[in-house]
């Protein structure tokens, strides 16, 4: 378990699953995740099974309040390279359908995910996609210092346009001066 003020991280746990499920099947959140497809349960079992439990270069959290224990979200570090120290950033919010929350859940959770990120496995970078229209992560990520790295031209093809996307990134030494 990772502590701060508001929440903790712990593991994703088996009875997790169909909350975790139904905000990703938001079509406010979906059109902001790689997967575009309506998650199924089966497929939702296959990634905990697949990925939160048997791959080593995805380490999955679930977010929960300190006060109530409520399940508020999720957030991870994904792709991992471990030779070159590096690691896809993964977070949404999906309490009162918040996405990236107002209340400050989402910068404490990565906050923590950066500590852990950065000082317990010695990640060099964490880095990310967001879509151009994704201005809530955005702006949450240059809270931290994100650096914009490139943009991908027409990446994401969503209600009839192509969005580019920006490819964001933190060094933990840029972190450490935050």
């Amino acid at each position: 378990m990772i502590s701060g003020n508001k929440v903790y991280l712990t593991s994703i746990e088996a009875g997790d699953l169909e909350q975790l499920r139904y905000w990703r099947n938001l079509p406010e959140f979906r059109k902001h995740f790689r997967e575009y497809r309506e998650i199924s349960s089966s497929m939702q079992h296959r990634w905990f099974e697949g990925v939160v439990n048997g791959d080593p270069s995805t380490i999955m959290f679930a977010i929960r309040r300190k006060d109530t224990d409520e399940l508020v979200g999720c957030c991870g570090l994904c792709y991992i390279n471990w030779i070159h120290r590096h690691s896809d950033l993964s977070l949404y919010i999906g309490k009162n359908k918040a996405y990236i929350d107002d209340e400050g859940i989402a910068e404490e959770s990565c906050r923590l995910l950066f500590e852990y990120g950065f000082h317990e496995l010695g990640l060099n970078k964490i880095w990310t996609e967001i879509y151009e229209f994704d201005s809530k992560k955005y702006n949450l990520y240059k809270k931290f210092g994100f650096h914009e790295d490139g943009f991908l031209r027409k990446q994401y093809f969503y209600e009839g346009k192509w969005w580019g996307a920006f490819i964001l990134s933190l060094l933990g030494e840029e972190y450490d001066h935050n």
